[in-house]
């Protein structure tokens, strides 16, 4: 890893330190992971810190509403930790069977949030301060508030065009919070949220306890009683976070972790699988992106039918990267550009964050699926809730078909990254179906063309345009790339939209030396100490 080397247009550089090491999407939310390490707390501490910072400072991509995955490693191992909800067991699926179409707003749409069931589950079994220490941070920013980020800022004003138009009176709460005179805030301009703030205070007193079995799940359950949703207390009340071994690859001497379903992880693991046996050895040459485009879209196709809630249909990891289905997939692509993935749900945005120190490193993200959610806030509470839900198909016979009880497809997927040379920790880019194609250019990066991960991450990227069925290369690549592309049969377009490519970070260690990276497509921050 050359440590000095930036190849592309960069205006950062990696970070070392020896006591500690953080990366979020926005500096305030690594100031909170710093005030919180500073005060004696470990990298689990800081990252849970940062993630309840990003549902007041980052709201348009995630919240209190919201789902979690997570990786930590300890001196004992890898853990892996799955904190998403299931769709309400009174929820009338067939209604939506029959009338083939699921809302993407409203309660329709909402799952159990699994987010502060995350947070609590983390605290308890890694961190080292009192939860309600942890969070303070996160209460402040909400009570006195904070000028809103440049690329927050534009995130929200995009949304305006979505939840703006939203009518019903499950949407009125959720537009008078976000959209305060009926507009998203200006770049600078201060937020602040009252309401988000004693409801942090509740769930640290309690240690997320309220949420799910007090008087915040009584609220939650009466507006959805209200307004017409389904989640009831029995919903909130016996959701838990469940405790997962991550899956691993190989790939040229790396060693590559995710998680399994119902997340889209092993898209990743299985792209990487295709290109080790095809002998992939250099990037980002003409032939070699071909490659692992066409290598991402088999991966797709085959998580796109197979992955679900793994209580409803076990084993898909293991089918999944089986390999002799490896190997078929990799005899498969030809020198031109093949057949396209046939997703039937869409993708969302969300927040990752990586921390480490000298004992722990911690691979977080967490989301409200499309940007702000369903456009459904608990009036009072500050809780927006995701829209998950939309995560199912409605296809007869889809293991991941629309059904009350039951988690759906996932996009949000935490890394974990060995690399030659001994550096080894977390790694994640968010962005809906952009994240598996990001973990598999941030691997080449680094593994392939030897980038440190702030060069890997500034390095410009691909992405499959899997609604659009196109291949948009952002505006970094050579020009001469794209017309190979081009002629091998790929539908390219050059896309100048940023947010369309991901936002990453990285938190890595080697012996007593550790290093971060933050993504410059986005407000954040790297900071080490």
């Amino acid at each position: 890893m050359d440590l000095a080397g930036y190849p592309y247009p960069s205006a950062r550089r990696a970070v070392l330190g020896s006591r500690a090491v953080l990366a979020a999407s926005h500096p305030l939310a690594v100031a909170a992971g710093a005030e919180v390490l500073l005060a004696g707390g470990n990298a689990v501490d800081a990252a849970l810190a940062m993630a309840a910072a990003l549902t007041v400072l980052e709201p348009t991509a995630n919240g209190l509403g919201g789902d979690l995955f997570a990786i930590v490693e300890d001196a004992e191992g890898l853990w892996g930790l799955n904190a998403s909800g299931k769709s309400p067991r009174g929820f009338p699926a067939e209604r939506f069977l029959a009338e083939g179409r699921l809302p993407r707003y409203g309660w329709p749409a909402v799952t159990v949030p699994g987010a502060v069931s995350g947070w609590a589950a983390l605290s308890a079994r890694f961190g080292r301060l009192p939860f309600a220490r942890v969070l303070e941070p996160a209460i402040r920013y909400a009570r006195e508030g904070h000028p809103v980020a440049p690329e927050v800022a534009r995130a929200w004003r995009r949304a305006e065009r979505i939840y703006l138009g939203l009518e019903g009176p499950e949407f009125e709460a959720f537009k008078r919070v976000f959209f305060p005179g009926g507009r998203a805030p200006e770049p600078g301009e201060v937020w602040r949220s009252e309401d988000h703030a004693r409801t942090l205070e509740h769930i640290a007193e309690t240690g997320g306890e309220d949420f799910y079995r007090g008087a915040l799940a009584e609220r939650i359950v009466a507006f959805a009683r209200a307004s017409g949703g389904w989640l009831d207390a029995e919903d909130l009340a016996s959701h838990a976070p469940i405790w997962v071994r991550p899956l691993a690859v190989g790939f040229a001497g790396a060693r590559v972790y995710e998680l399994p379903p119902n997340g889209q992880g092993v898209v990743a693991l299985l792209a990487l699988r295709v290109l080790d046996v095809l002998g992939l050895s250099r990037y980002p040459g003409e032939r070699e992106l071909h490659l692992a485009v066409e290598a991402t879209k088999r991966a797709f196709a085959e998580a796109f039918r197979e992955v679900a809630d793994p209580e409803c249909f076990p084993g898909a990891a293991e089918r999944l990267l089986d390999p002799d289905r490896v190997q078929r997939l990799a005899s498969a692509i030809g020198e031109e550009a093949g057949p396209w993935p046939e997703p039937d749900h869409l993708p969302g945005g969300t927040v990752y964050l990586a921390a480490a120190d000298r004992e722990l490193a911690v691979s977080l993200i967490q989301s409200n699926y499309m940007g702000f959610g369903a456009g459904v806030l608990v009036p009072g509470t500050g809780i927006a809730l995701q829209n998950r839900g939309a995560g199912f198909t409605l296809a007869e016979g889809h293991p991941n078909r629309l059904a009350p009880g039951k988690r759906p497809y996932h996009t949000i997927i935490p890394g974990f990254l060995e690399l030659p040379g001994g550096w080894r920790g977390a790694f994640g880019l968010m962005g809906g179906f952009m994240q598996p194609q990001g973990h598999v250019q941030l691997v080449l990066r680094t593994v392939l063309e030897g980038l440190n991960p702030q060069a890997a991450l500034d390095a410009p990227r691909w992405q499959l345009d899997l609604a659009g069925r196109r291949l948009l290369l952002e505006p970094g690549f050579p020009r001469h790339l794209a017309l190979r592309l081009a002629e091998r049969g790929h539908a390219v377009a050059i896309d100048p939209e940023p947010a369309r490519f991901g936002r990453g970070q990285f938190a890595l260690r080697r012996g007593p030396v550790l290093l971060a990276a933050s993504e410059p497509r986005a407000d954040g921050l790297a900071l080490a100490l």
